[in-house]
């Protein structure tokens, strides 16, 4: 790896369009681009070939993996993972004729979610925090917090720990096998206890 003499590092095949913002220790790798105004926080890790456009936010220790694109009115918070090739989408209803750039939904994905690969999220949505979407779901309605979700459309089957491990639910109280976090559910969701 190169120097970072900025306080972060930029593959020389990758394009940082000033001005921008980004964190301390990030990594921006491959044929990437970043466009003029994005904010990208600390530690985080940009694949091979991943645009971020100028209205995008990342937080801090992100992960966005090859070829994703980060489109205007996306928000990513702390400790988010982007799977490979998984697709954001900015326009509920696109036309090629009809140009909609004031019509982009924000999509915000809350700390600690993860997207698996090839997954889509459909724009106007929000990820909960610590959410799971599995590999190639399609995303179109807000995701709880801890939900994991899977398939086309994408549906709630089943719930998952800080650590990303399923935890099953007993009377509204489940506790993590792997890290031995609690957790209730209950009319508002799901949380640590």
């Amino acid at each position: 790896m190169e120097k970072m003499e900025k306080g972060y590092f930029v593959h020389p095949t990758a394009v940082v369009d000033e001005p921008v913002e980004i964190g301390d220790q990030t990594q921006i790798w491959h044929f990437s681009h970043i466009m003029p105004g994005a904010k990208i926080g600390r530690n985080c890790i940009i694949g091979q070939n991943v645009f971020i456009a100028s209205g995008a936010i990342l937080g801090n220790n992100i992960k966005v993996q090859n070829n994703v694109s980060l489109y205007d009115s996306v928000v990513l918070e702390d400790a988010v993972f982007c799977g490979p090739s998984m697709v954001f989408t900015n326009v509920f209803n696109p036309r090629s004729f009809i140009s909609r750039k004031k019509e982009f939904r924000k999509t915000l994905v809350k700390r600690g979610a993860t997207i698996g690969a090839n997954a889509t999220i459909v724009c106007g949505n929000t990820l909960g925090e610590f959410a799971f979407i599995g590999a190639g779901a399609v995303v179109t309605k807000d995701v709880p917090d801890h939900a994991l979700v899977y398939g086309n459309p994408g549906k709630v089957k089943g719930w998952v720990c800080q650590c990303a491990e399923e935890i099953i639910f007993r009377s509204g109280k489940a506790l993590c096998k792997a890290c031995g976090k609690r957790y209730q559910k209950g009319r508002h969701g799901v949380r640590l206890v």
